[in-house]
């Protein structure tokens, strides 16, 4: 009896095991008949044997109350064992089937509802179609690709740790707006910020106006007419040589006329103030890439593809090329991934981040810089307060480089690319997570990049045979630098060769010393460490010069007198 009732207990285990699904409850309830069919048939064989042979039982198998003996209820509850076994192994598999369908479904509803704010977000599908002279795939030679996606701050912010940090530049900004306000009301008695800074670096707008539209209407008739005239002599004549060569020194005139020398004489004549200076060299220096890159794309095309009988040579639209003059892209192409709409909130949002940018300038300037470097006594830099400048300027700078990056490269494009329905918006990648300089240069700025990529360094390595890498890099530093260095000259109104130097000079150290073989997070430190202090550097010297400038005027206009920087010399007397 006492193994009978082990059974019953081993049944009344089954028969009180929690029901899940109707799998298992029917695995259950198959167990528990089965185990009650077999408990009734050992306990009438149990009787019979111990009705036959009760004496042979009790001498050679002593029993316990009469009932089995222990060989078959060994055997009974072996076979018991093998059915739990296998019964928890049915159960097992339906608990990890069910688990993972839960997990599944969980993790495509995730998705699902990811897609959809995104979708909500961006309310911005992008038109797939291909454009109707894209007959073959695009191949390296090619040039640049350009595809439907996104920048990476619009991805990044929606992220909510990355929109944190976002937040506190909002409240450093809201922060230099109440100390602003603080001060001018315990000094003078108003609660009106003032923006005098502001107004003077935006003076005489009007001649910015017009002296842009002169140069945009020769960037956007000049370049397309001389194509479309060379084409056809240069097909129709046999003097081709000849035509070409003329053309080129034609349209090399006209271009250093009006994108060159025009720009410099219209600010230095006007004497206009810094930031309308700064604009109309921007410009110039954008409408000369874009004219470059028009020629440059389109004038092997015409060469390859002769005209038929009868018909002028195929060149681009002009509608095309005024596309081409507003996208953010200095490489022309003549069709690009669109957007079938545009989202005016998303511009309106875009110019108003612009606009508290220009405004976050404002206040660093005039509460970071102007108090550290107007030398209001007349002291001497010593190399003690040199340094301590530098350093302090560090902060202040690194503001300024980052919100150049977010009100430009982001904002700015992104405003532009939106009004043109342009699908391409990757103007920018990850360079805050570079480990080496040369991974900097070519993430931080894809725009440029890609033009002194394509135009000059690949170009020259195609015109040597792959033979002068390094001069062909050496050459694109040069060219970046002088370029900078330039837009900072117009910016300021005197020359100062800090920005080449740094630029030029340690940028490209950096770039060979500090190259792609560096993967680990100490060099992202080291990174951010040079850019800290070079920007430090930047700030501080640049305005030591602007004040130097105010405090010891230059007396002639020699060409030394204009390229000799005023801090070195001057005594602050």
């Amino acid at each position: 009896m006492h193994n009978l009732k082990c059974v019953s207990s081993h049944v009344w285990d089954l028969s009180v095991t929690p029901a899940g699904n109707p799998e298992q409850l029917l695995i259950h309830q198959q167990s528990l008949g089965h185990l009650q069919a077999r408990a009734m048939a050992t306990t009438d064989t149990s009787s019979n044997v111990h009705h036959r042979n009760t004496s042979t039982s009790q001498r050679d198998h002593p029993t316990e109350n009469g009932v089995s003996t222990p060989v078959k209820l060994a055997e009974l509850q072996l076979e018991d064992l093998r059915l739990w076994r296998k019964h928890m192994e049915q159960v097992k598999v339906g608990v990890l089937e069910e688990v993972q369908e839960q997990i599944s479904g969980l993790l495509d509803r995730t998705i699902k509802e990811s897609v959809e704010s995104f979708s909500k977000h961006t309310n911005s599908p992008v038109d797939r179609k291909e454009p109707k002279n894209a007959s073959r795939l695009h191949k390296p030679g090619d040039g640049k690709a350009f595809i439907a996606r996104q920048s990476l701050l619009d991805e990044l912010f929606e992220i909510s740790h990355i929109r944190t940090i976002y937040h506190m530049f909002i409240a450093a900004l809201f922060l230099f707006i109440s100390s602003t306000i603080a001060v001018d009301y315990i000094d003078q008695g108003s609660l009106v910020p003032e923006f005098d800074l502001f107004f003077y670096a935006f003076g005489q707008l009007s001649v910015v106006v017009w002296s842009w539209l002169l140069m945009f209407s020769y960037t956007l008739l000049g370049p397309y007419f001389a194509l479309c005239v060379w084409g056809e002599l240069y097909h129709s004549s046999g003097w081709r040589v000849l035509v070409s060569i003329t053309a080129g020194l034609l349209l090399a005139v006209a271009e250093t006329a009006l994108l060159l020398v025009f720009p410099v004489y219209v600010i230095l004549h006007h004497q206009l103030p810094p930031a309308s200076r700064f604009i109309l060299a921007i410009e110039q220096i954008r409408f000369f890439m874009k004219s470059y890159s028009f020629i440059r794309e389109t004038v092997p095309a015409v060469i390859q593809n002769k005209p038929k009988e009868g018909c002028p040579p195929k060149t681009p639209t002009l509608s095309s090329y005024l596309y081409f003059l507003f996208a953010p892209t200095l490489i022309f192409r003549e069709s690009y991934p669109r957007n079938p709409y545009i989202r005016w909130n998303y511009i309106g949002l875009n110019l108003f981040k612009i606009m508290s940018s220009i405004f976050y300038l404002n206040f660093i300037l005039v509460r970071l810089c102007i108090p550290v470097f107007t030398n209001e006594d007349n002291k001497p830099f010593t190399t003690r307060t040199l340094v301590l400048a530098m350093f302090h300027a560090s902060f202040p700078g690194m503001l300024m480089f980052l919100l150049g990056f977010y009100a430009f490269l982001h904002c700015w494009l992104n405003t532009f690319a939106e009004l043109m329905r342009f699908a391409d918006r990757m103007f920018y990648q990850d360079w805050w997570n570079s480990t080496s300089f040369a991974n900097y240069y070519r993430t931080w700025n894809i725009v440029v990049h890609d033009w002194l990529y394509y135009y000059g360094y690949r170009d020259f390595l195609v015109l040597s045979k792959r033979k002068f890498r390094s001069a062909a890099m050496l050459g694109v530093f040069a060219v970046s630098g002088l370029v900078h260095e330039y837009a900072l000259t117009m910016l300021l109104g005197f020359f100062y060769p800090v920005m080449f130097c740094t630029f030029a000079g340690f940028g490209m150290m950096f770039n060979f010393a500090i190259n792609d073989k560096r993967k680990s997070h100490f060099w992202n430190i080291i990174m951010w460490t040079c850019l800290m202090f070079g920007q430090g550097i930047h700030v501080c010297l640049y305005c030591q010069e602007w004040y130097a400038l105010i405090h010891c005027p230059r007396t002639g206009t020699s060409f030394w007198e204009l390229v000799t920087p005023r801090s070195w010399f001057c005594d602050y007397k």
